[in-house]
């Protein structure tokens, strides 16, 4: 049976900082009939196998790993998930916003994980360590759907604002989802810590919640709510300490009658 040809033309931004002195667009036709597979990033490595110095990053290949985060038609995306029937005739990729550009479609991603490493993205508990794994109810883990998900893929981070304006400072939407995912962990013993660690004026209280981040994100999850949620845990330990405070106050006073 054959199949219908169809011709879309690409228009990828390319920029090389150490010959270029600024981005520009290149267009690229090609006819995906004829190509292996259905995905933007199968186009893309079709463009690339006739054009080699396009700079490209990609691995698995199948929405796991995150590599492939890009700009498409003005929406933050992975292109291994990105099916070609759902595109336009023409299609414009640029790189992902916020990072600097090492070639063509790659960026540096070393800010975006230095931010992540502030939030120490790993299990912290105290106590005695047991046997085997430490356990938990299905319950306390169904509080961790929506939050373990995160492939690390930048989409989210690139596509906020406030991300945009203090990429240097911000823990950015990846982060901070990370962050509440130990939070919200019932196995992980420094809550206390992580919450006081989030009190900065770039953490949680710099999202506007503008919901960028939950709208590009590949694996449907909700930054904003985690950090919503973050805020919410932070003002019940305030709540939490001023009763301490007063009930404490209030037994002084007994006494001294």
């Amino acid at each position: 049976m054959n199949t219908k040809s169809r011709v879309m033309m690409f228009s990828i931004m390319r920029f090389n900082p150490e010959t270029d002195k600024k981005p520009y667009m290149q267009d690229y036709q090609l006819d995906v009939s004829k190509i292996s597979g259905k995905m933007l990033l199968n186009a893309l490595e079709a463009i690339r196998e006739k054009h080699p110095n396009i700079g490209l990053r990609r691995s698995c290949g199948e929405g796991v790993c995150g590599s492939d985060g890009m700009n498409i038609n003005g929406k933050n995306g992975l292109a291994c998930v990105t099916q070609l029937k759902n595109l336009p005739d023409r299609v414009t990729v640029r790189p992902l916003s916020a990072f600097p550009i090492i070639r063509d479609l790659i960026v540096d991603m070393e800010q975006f994980y230095a931010q992540y490493r502030k939030v120490k993205p790993y299990l912290i508990n105290n106590k005695e360590t047991p046997q085997k794994e430490r356990l938990q109810f299905p319950a306390d883990r169904a509080k961790l759907d929506g939050l373990y998900e995160c492939i690390l893929c930048a989409c989210c981070s690139s596509s906020c604002p406030s991300y945009w304006w203090n990429p240097h400072k911000f823990i950015g939407p990846a982060g901070l989802l990370s962050s509440y995912r130990f939070i919200a962990d019932n196995r992980d013993t420094d809550k206390k810590e992580r919450l006081n660690a989030m009190k900065g004026p770039y953490s949680v209280f710099r999202c506007r919640t503008i919901m960028n981040c939950a709208t590009v994100c590949p694996k449907n999850l909700n930054p904003a709510k985690a950090i919503r949620q973050i805020r919410t845990e932070m003002l019940c330990e305030i709540k939490g300490s001023h009763h301490e405070i007063k009930g404490s106050h209030q037994r002084y006073s007994t006494k001294g009658k």
